[in-house]
């Protein structure tokens, strides 16, 4: 059901997707959609099946959900879902279920070996982004997106979920092919982050099977299996009555139905069929810390967990309505949680308590925080402490107010947009449906459960919730990791739990509510005016110049009901301060959005809005000053408010700024501690030496040449004028009524004479070819990084033309060195023309493998570079790059975020923003000779920079794990 979506973040504000873009004028969404008005509701009538959904079973037993969904047009989402996943396996299969999931892509009835791929490519699905598939402990699931502008996609996709279902090959040769490759993933799981697991899994699953059958399996187990111990674990598991077919997009029901029954009514269970069991968690009887550390850890945790308990998803309303309860309560714990987390000094650097599911079918009461330098026991006592204070006297009114506010606006947008939902979201709830019995009644019922109900959750109910969720005495895990430091030892487990009962002994006061401000601004600032109004009817956008200077460009669209994008942006940036000013302003937005708008912390601001979906950010890139913003169609003149105070109410907060340095010292202390991030520092050190300017991550010692005075300064030089700036505003709002707002907000703007144009700080990529070799981290693991630069014009045509070349390199590395050489798991290329401050180009590509396949990866990477100047891409290839870009692009077309991004680039380059409308007949004339030459113009291997990690050298680092503490 739709309030899955609410469940870990149903109190905060709903922000808008980034994704966004033609259409006719919306009708705005009202404030308060009026919910489908039928009988009173009865809080123990059961949760009925929506009308949206058909759900069917056959005669064998597999189940099948079908939707018809015009988001987007022309195209069907797919999945086959197995609820088979490793828990099945036997002693020797452990690692097969996912092995198998790998299997299904490599031949079957009706698709040989790397057929059944290039057959999709070739009709738009890309492998990895579109076609999919997973493995988890209780499930496996098969993802397949497929576009419907030719006939015979249809049948040919029901087809391939039928192989997938009861027709995979497992041809010997195949299987060890898939060998080497499933063992370069395991290799690449590979870390601190897995050596700490195995020693937390049996804790945290409390001795289940799921500590024993982590989906990636055990290696010696891969390497030696039989052929035969493979198929064996797809006859027994993948069979119908553990399948189940979902199917949503632009098809009649009747269609689909009659395609389920004809592929899938014929499959036939096996005798005998073993039990599908789910794995017991047993209940925790007493109190116990671990304490596990690592010398590449990527930080210091702490989690209290509390009881495992059964879960039980709602299937009547009143059992709905206790999800909702849950929901406040969590949201209203995690909002004081952050204000402890933005003191001066703060006991975690984030942290966070709620109840969360262990397993589909198991859940508990958790508190957890990232832990800063005041360490493990102030970090316990914080969070317990907060529990504990509200166990015992509960939250209050203002506090509930501002949940139901939130959790009602989040329940209206996903109203209004019910009818232009994404097809993929809708998959997701009835995957839900089948795995966990998560109920589906459909937006429209979910929303009236929230209208008609929310209002009557009192605050003595919410306050006993509370009581019954935070049990005072019961065994608890108390689970520290962290990095392992000479100079700083962990905590002992003694200590841990010594500050656990410290906490729930300690006396604490009630909660103090703060009085704040019922508005952003209390007196509008008086209008500019519209001076100049133009129309491009091609485009369907309205250009508007206000009084003093500013512009904006509309475009209205039908795309969403509830939703409103924006965006800004001029040149200048950081390129206008001097390197003893870089820090400043690299982090000068950062810095200011850290201390809140005018009167009001962050904290504060989210109360305010409380009810609201409107955000606003801003900031100073290396050559430009760029804003974005996004708001619900009923909040618009809110974010307009934002960003007027974005220009207006900076707020100083010096115990906010020690707060967010003291966050941003402890991530960089231990971001040096993982062999990726000094891998990626190494890269960029080698492309552009010791530049000041450099794109890289500070040194914690760095952060102490950061001013909070300078910094202020600095924004407010660049944002304390408006000058300049356009902002292109895209979504669901009516002109006529946004014009007015804007000449409020937009037009009153201060706009002083500020330089708007970039500087060359002179930064440059090293010329020539340069090799580096890293060593660092303990585990047999190797990345290859190949960064190739240079000088090249920019143009549109040529930046697409650099693109095609990038996608079908991606091809290429899957196709060689994954699939022909099994010398990677997953690798890519990417690549762009810039223009600021020269033009030039980049083009990388990262290929993580085997310190003993480097060689091997080399060689074949750059044979490939070789044979693309040689030969060009192939035809099929090129056609593969060209339908995915074609069939992105015109479900683009329905998005808000895509037409935004489009227009606002083509102001900032200054490019032909129409160029939107002849995208598909520029892509089909791209020809493979533009192609080859693009390959010979930007893989210059005279020109490039190699760095390959490989592992220390010296013996592999143990995870160490201290003597568990327990009290009884």
């Amino acid at each position: 059901m739709f309030s899955h979506f609410l469940r870990n973040a149903c109190l905060a504000v709903v922000l808008l997707s980034h994704s966004f873009v033609a259409g006719a004028a919306p009708k705005p969404a009202t404030a308060k959609p009026a919910a489908p008005r039928i009988a009173a509701l009865k809080l123990d009538a059961p949760i009925p099946v929506g009308p949206q959904v058909k759900v069917g079973k056959l005669s064998n037993g597999l189940t099948y959900y079908i939707q018809k969904n015009t988001r987007p047009e022309r195209k069907l989402e797919l999945r086959l879902v197995v609820k088979a996943g490793s828990i099945q396996e036997d002693e020797d299969q452990q690692g097969l279920a996912h092995f198998v999931e790998h299997m299904a892509f490599n031949g079957s009835t009706h698709f040989k070996k790397h057929e059944l791929v290039g057959y999709l490519q070739s009709i738009g699905v890309k492998f990895g982004a579109d076609l999919n598939a997973y493995t988890s402990f209780d499930e496996t699931v098969y993802i397949l997106p497929i576009p419907l502008d030719r006939p015979e996609n249809l049948g040919k996709a029901f087809q391939v979920l039928e192989d997938w279902a009861h027709g995979l090959s497992f041809d010997d040769a195949d299987i060890e092919k898939e060998r080497g490759i499933v063992l370069e993933e395991l290799r690449l799981g590979k870390g601190a982050g897995d050596r700490i697991g195995k020693k937390i899994w049996p804790k945290i699953y409390n001795g289940s099977r799921y500590a024993e059958r982590l989906p990636i399996g055990k290696e010696e187990v891969l390497r030696n299996f039989k052929p035969e111990t493979l198929r064996r674990y797809y006859r027994d598991w993948y069979r119908p009555d553990l399948m189940a077919v979902v199917a949503v997009g632009d098809v009649a029901p009747a269609t689909i139905e009659k395609l389920v029954k004809s592929h899938f009514g014929k499959l036939a269970n096996p005798t005998p069929l073993r039990p599908r069991v789910y794995a017991e968690i047993p209940a925790r009887e007493e109190t116990e810390a671990v304490v596990v550390t690592d010398p590449e850890a990527g930080g210091n945790s702490i989690l209290v967990r509390y009881p495992v308990q059964p879960v039980r998803e709602p299937d009547t309303v009143r059992g709905y309505r206790e999800q909702m309860v849950e929901g406040l309560f969590g949201g209203m714990l995690g909002a004081r949680l952050q204000e402890l987390s933005q003191l001066a000094d703060p006991p975690f650097l984030g942290g966070g308590s709620g109840v969360g599911k262990l397993t589909p079918f198991y859940k508990s009461f958790n508190a957890s925080a990232v832990i800063g330098p005041g360490g493990a026991p102030k970090a316990i006592e914080a969070l317990v402490r907060e529990n504990e204070r509200v166990r015992r006297y509960g939250f209050g009114q203002a506090e509930l107010e501002r949940a139901r506010k939130n959790m009602l606006r989040s329940y209206e947008r996903l109203y209004n947009e019910r009818e232009k939902t994404e097809s993929g979201a809708y998959v997701a709830e009835y995957m839900r449906n089948f795995l966990q019995q998560e109920p589906i009644p459909g937006i429209a019922a979910e929303y009236r459960y929230a209208t008609e109900l929310l209002p009557g959750v009192t605050l003595d109910e919410i306050n006993a919730y509370a009581r019954r969720t935070i049990p005072a005495d019961s065994g608890k895990l108390v689970i520290y990791t962290g990095i392992e430091r000479a100079d700083s030892p962990p905590p002992q487990g003694d200590a841990l739990l010594a500050a656990l009962a410290a906490a729930e002994k300690a006396e604490v006061a009630p909660y103090e509510e703060k009085t704040l401000g019922a508005q952003l601004i209390a007196q509008p600032p008086k209008p500019g005016s519209i001076v100049l109004e133009t129309t491009d009817k091609q485009l369907g956008l309205t250009h508007l110049t206000f009084s003093n200077g500013v512009k904006a460009i509309l475009k209205p669209t039908d795309f969403r009901n509830d939703q409103v994008v924006m965006s800004a942006a001029r040149y200048g940036g950081q390129s206008l301060f001097g390197d003893a000013d870089i820090l400043n302003a690299r982090y000068a937005n950062a810095i200011v959005a850290s201390m809140g708008l005018k009167d009001y912390s962050p904290l504060d601001l989210s109360k305010v809005l409380a009810g609201k979906a409107a955000a606003v950010t801003m900031g100073l890139a290396g050559y430009s000053e760029v804003l974005g913003a996004s708001s619900g169609a009923t909040d618009i003149e809110t974010m307009l408010q934002l960003v007027w105070l974005r220009f207006d109410a900076v707020r100083r907060d010096e115990d906010l700024f020690k707060s967010f340095i003291g966050k941003q010292v402890e991530a960089a202390r231990n971001r040096l501690a993982q062999p990726g991030a000094r891998f990626g520092d190494a890269v960029v050190a080698t492309l552009y030496g010791n530049h000041p300017r450099a794109p890289r991550p500070l040194r914690p010692e760095e952060f102490e040449g950061i001013s909070l005075d300078r910094s202020i300064a600095i924004y407010r030089e660049r944002f304390s004028s408006a000058k300049d700036l356009t902002f292109v505003i895209v979504g669901s709002f009516d002109p006529v009524k946004l014009k007015p707002l804007l000449a409020t907000y937009l037009g009153s703007l201060p706009t002083p004479d500020i330089p708007t144009a970039w500087c060359d700080v002179g930064l440059r990529p090293v010329k020539g070819v340069v090799k580096r070799a890293v060593h660092s981290g303990t585990e047999p693991k190797s990345t290859v990084s190949l960064t190739f630069t240079g000088e090249a014009p920019f143009s549109e045509a040529e930046q697409m033309r650099l693109q095609a070349l990038v996608e079908v390199l991606n091809i290429r590395i899957i196709e060689v060195l994954r699939e022909e050489l099994s010398l990677i798991y997953g690798g890519s290329a990417g690549g762009q023309l810039g223009r600021i401050p020269y033009g030039n180009y980049t083009l990388s590509v990262t290929l993580p493998t085997g310190p003993e396949n480097v060689d091997k990866v080399l060689k074949a990477t750059f044979d490939e570079f070789e044979r693309l100047k040689r030969e060009g891409p192939t035809a099929a290839d090129l056609a593969k790059v060209k339908q995915n870009w074609i069939q992105n692009h015109r479900k683009a077309l329905r998005e808000n975020g895509y037409w935004l991004g489009r227009i606002q680039s083509a102001l900032l380059d200054g490019t032909d923003p129409a160029a939107i409308l002849t995208h598909e007949e520029r892509v089909n004339a791209m020809s493979a000779a533009q192609v080859q030459e693009a390959a010979r113009r930007y893989l210059n291997t005279e020109n490039y920079v190699q760095v390959v990690l490989y592992p220390e050298k010296k013996a592999q680092a143990a995870v160490k794990e201290a003597p568990a503490a327990s009290a009884n």
